[in-house]
């Protein structure tokens, strides 16, 4: 148990968000807590209070948490009729961990800070396992003196807790990390596809790159899920294509190409197309196989 439990508000609780909120229970920290979705066994028997909706939350909590699937989905829990601002007081802080639009961070941060409150954009990546091991890298955008105050929650869910900068610089950051990210996956990919066709052993061309230069956790992680076909999520391909949406509409507001970005997001649709949206994102490769007629764990002829 914590010396000084705090009350704290969660909205959201799906695969990312139901860990996340249980390291805080767990931590001694009273919770309130609303999701859409049916509430998390884990949450539902813990000492968390199960609110009617996000304006409850807002008006029971002090700091309240947002961990939602995207942009229209933040606004709606920040501002619909029963949303979090409908319950806010001065003085108190919202926290949005979603992944979603920097420039509409911005305004929403500004809306909030006009009822007195303060509010950090604090995007992670890690996934789900790094979600349910409260090893999840935080980047934040906000005041410094805000991220200090609530940087020990963010210790209870992560490791690799950064500020980034002000209110979007958080989700800017997590937009560079999917593209880099996206990337990776398609070089994996390539280069796993190409070696199995090649007629080598993919898992033992894997295992003698992890002790190289081309090293990543993607290939570490993702690379075992490609040559294994265990694509149940993890983190689904759908919400990566909604970063990398995100990713190609700021580049072309800002005049930046971002051409392999683009290719990547092509090569999800194309899974998509394949009834693929809820598989991992690792399974970005089914695209190049099906390009190439041949899949990692084939023979080669």
């Amino acid at each position: 148990m914590t010396s000084q439990p705090l009350k704290i508000g969660f909205v959201g609780l799906g695969i990312m968000g139901a860990p996340m909120a249980s390291h805080l229970i767990q931590a001694g920290h009273q919770l309130f807590v609303y999701t859409l979705g049916k509430m998390p066994e884990a949450i539902a028997s813990s000492s968390a209070t199960q609110c009617t909706s996000a304006r409850g939350v807002a008006e029971r909590a002090d700091i309240i948490i947002v961990m939602v699937p995207d942009t229209p989905d933040v606004e709606a829990a920040l501002f619909s009729e029963k949303g979090i601002a409908a319950g806010l007081t001065a003085g108190k802080v919202v926290v949005d961990m979603s992944s979603i639009s920097p420039i509409s961070t911005k305004t929403f941060a500004q809306k909030i800070n006009a009822l007195g409150c303060d509010y950090l954009d604090a995007p992670v990546s890690g996934g789900e396992v790094g979600a349910k091991n409260a090893t999840l890298s935080i980047m934040v955008g906000g005041p410094e003196a805000t991220f200090e105050r609530i940087k020990p929650l963010f210790e209870l869910m992560g490791k690799n807790i950064t500020l980034v900068g002000g209110n979007g610089d958080g989700q800017t950051a997590k937009v560079a990390n999917q593209i880099i990210v996206a990337l990776n996956i398609e070089a994996v990919a390539e280069a796993l596809l190409f070696a199995a066709r090649a007629g080598a052993d993919p898992a033992r061309v894997r295992q003698a790159l992890m002790g190289g230069f081309a090293s990543s956790k993607i290939l570490e992680v993702h690379g075992d899920r490609m040559v294994k076909r265990t694509f149940d999520p993890g983190f689904r391909i759908e919400l990566h294509q909604k970063d990398l949406n995100l990713a190609l509409s700021s580049a072309r507001a800002l005049g930046v190409a971002l051409p392999n970005t683009a290719m990547a997001q092509e090569l999800f649709n194309s899974c998509v197309a394949y009834g693929g949206k809820a598989w991992d994102h690792s399974a970005m490769v089914k695209a190049l196989e099906k390009m190439s007629n041949f899949e990692i764990g084939q023979k080669a002829e």
